[in-house]
């Protein structure tokens, strides 16, 4: 054997030596595979926006684009999963639907596989039937098609990006994180124009969570090419008439702009209760989101926790029971009401009637979980869902190693715990007629949920 022949042989050996493991964990069985992949949903004119009942006139002008994301994990049996995570206000059952259906027949996935998370922006457009109520009645026809012509738009594009993603499938680890941010406050128990004195003071009150869960994946190389990071806050710094991700949206612009080519993918944990205050500025929409965007980098760069190549899922629509159910009588009487959105709500449910559609006693409630490796539970539930079920989930499981996303599947309406519901207000059962709901949930709401979770859990 020649002198540089000897070399090389010595050189290769030596390298694989120092390699060997890494490559082996990649390049052999026993490796996730993941793909990443995003496409544009910005409104193509001037749609009108979703979230808040006062605006008046369709969006003006665009201060960043909106996107769908897409995140597939497979593990070392094959066992795969989506998260689509998209910068809208909320979808409806009926558009969720649709999008799991073009998925399970383009891609195989299904049931449990497949997660949808909205950011909840309260600079986005309307979608579809979600908060039919509040925004879809009170519409000019041309304004009523062409929320009809996004929602099919945003469908199709679903579908496509989540086969982007799968195209986009190679060897890859995983690894988790867990830090903390504050901007978030429980806007049930301190009062707006206070906060910025009563955080001063370090006396705001009221349940929070803070927590910033990071899932990294990277490629065989070790580069980074996507992260999925939450946050339990309403996404609503914003009220103007400009398109924007709101802060979710500026902490993925900034997690993207410091890892070039990664796609990162917020999502929206258990916020309905949480405000981001002081709030009202474009300024501190960028703040908030570099906030974010500085504590996602920083935990990317301490020591995260490798998560093994096995993946689990589940998924289960429970029936939650509605504390009552009006009569066509009832509803004639609240068209008379001088709440104009429970006229809306009204005519909605009896054109509902007059269509052959019963207004039912229960509600289809989805709840999904994953499980990767042995270290994460991820815990996908439908509706604007209060601090108190992170709080709680988290406290009964493995506190920052169960991830709780609200905003999922479906966004029919706030979910109280028992505590807020008793309480009452907004999100206790004021917010349902906003959504089309006919009454609050009854007091079993928090109770069946959770069961539920533990069922799938495996601890009831």
């Amino acid at each position: 054997m020649s002198f540089a022949r000897q070399f090389a042989f010595v050189f290769g050996m030596l390298l694989a030596l120092c390699l060997g493991p890494s490559m082996g964990r990649l390049a052999g069985a026993e490796t996730w595979k993941a793909g990443a992949a995003k496409i544009n949903i910005t409104p193509e004119g001037p749609m009108w926006m979703a979230g808040y009942a006062a605006r008046t006139r369709p969006a003006e002008s665009k201060m960043t684009d909106l996107w769908a994301k897409a995140l597939v994990l497979e593990d070392a049996a094959g066992q795969r999963a989506v998260l689509v995570t998209l910068d809208l206000v909320g979808i409806d059952r009926d558009l969720a639907q649709g999008i799991r259906a073009g998925i399970a027949e383009k891609h195989k996935l299904s049931g449990g596989q497949v997660a949808l998370n909205c950011s909840h922006t309260h600079s986005g457009p309307v979608v579809a039937r979600n908060l039919r109520p509040m925004h879809f009645y009170a519409l000019p026809k041309e304004q009523q098609q062409l929320v009809a012509k996004y929602a099919d738009r945003l469908q199709n594009s679903v579908v496509e990006v989540v086969g982007q993603a799968i195209a986009n499938l190679a060897p890859a680890s995983l690894s988790w994180g867990n830090r903390q941010t504050d901007f978030a406050v429980n806007r049930r128990n301190n009062k707006e124009a206070s906060v910025p004195m009563l955080r001063e003071q370090g006396m705001l009150v009221g349940p929070v969570d803070h927590d910033v869960p990071v899932l990294a994946v990277k490629n065989a190389s070790g580069k980074l090419v996507a992260v999925a990071f939450g946050y339990a806050c309403h996404a609503t710094v914003l009220d103007g008439y400009a398109w924007s991700g709101d802060y979710p949206g500026y902490a993925q612009m900034g997690v993207e702009a410091a890892h070039p080519d990664c796609v990162a993918l917020f999502w929206a944990g258990c916020g309905a209760d949480q405000n981001p205050i002081p709030r009202r500025q474009v300024e501190l929409a960028e703040k908030y989101g570099r906030q974010l965007a500085k504590t996602i980098n920083e935990t990317l760069e301490q020591q995260l926790t490798p998560i093994s190549p096995k993946l689990s899922t589940s998924y289960a629509e429970i029936a939650l029971p509605l504390a009552s159910v009006p009569t066509r009588d009832e509803l004639l009487e609240q068209t008379k009401d001088a709440n104009k959105y429970i006229v809306m709500r009204a005519k909605m449910l009896l054109e509902d009637l007059d269509a052959g559609q019963p207004i039912a006693a229960t509600y289809p409630y989805p709840i999904g979980r994953w499980q990767l490796g042995s270290d994460i539970d991820w815990l996908f539930l439908g509706g604007e869902v209060v601090v108190d079920y992170a709080i709680r989930l988290k406290s009964e499981r493995s506190g920052p190693q169960t991830w709780v996303a609200g905003y999922s599947n479906d966004v029919m309406a706030y979910i109280p715990s028992r505590r807020v519901l008793l309480e009452g207000g907004y999100e206790g059962g004021g917010a349902m007629v906003y959504y089309g709901l006919p009454s609050p949930w009854t007091e079993q709401v928090e109770t069946l949920i959770v069961d539920e979770v533990n069922r799938q859990l495996g601890t009831k």
